[in-house]
């Protein structure tokens, strides 16, 4: 098993910026990767960036330039740098792991809200 717990969510204006970090515990060196994915009201949760266990990362397209994923030399904890941030990225912001061999994320941690609002 593996447990994850989000933090550094909050109130931002447009334009702003936010770092959101996910610590990892338990079975860690079973994770190929880890990400975050964001839910907005009356939507689907989405996939916004990963990292896998050797550094690649990868981004949602609407996020590309603005959003950083990183991580320091351990697995864990992971970050998301949220640079000039728009409305339209309000949304809990959860972060997921995936193990060896699985398609999707097979833990989850708890969320964290993220508004972007004057």
């Amino acid at each position: 098993q593996v447990q994850l717990v989000e933090s550094g969510g909050g109130l931002v204006q447009p334009g702003g910026s936010l770092r959101l970090s996910c610590a990892a515990s338990g079975s860690i060196l079973s994770i190929i990767s880890m990400g975050w994915y964001r839910q907005a009201p009356g939507k689907q949760r989405e996939f916004v960036a990963t990292i896998t266990s050797g550094g690649s990362t990868t981004y949602a397209d609407s996020v590309k330039g603005r959003f950083t994923i990183s991580r320091d030399n351990a697995r864990t904890p992971i970050y998301l740098q949220m640079n000039s941030l728009k409305p339209e990225d309000t949304a809990v912001y959860y972060c997921g792991a995936r193990r060896i061999g699985a398609i999707v994320p097979n833990y989850w941690g708890q969320g964290t809200q993220v508004t972007v609002s004057s």
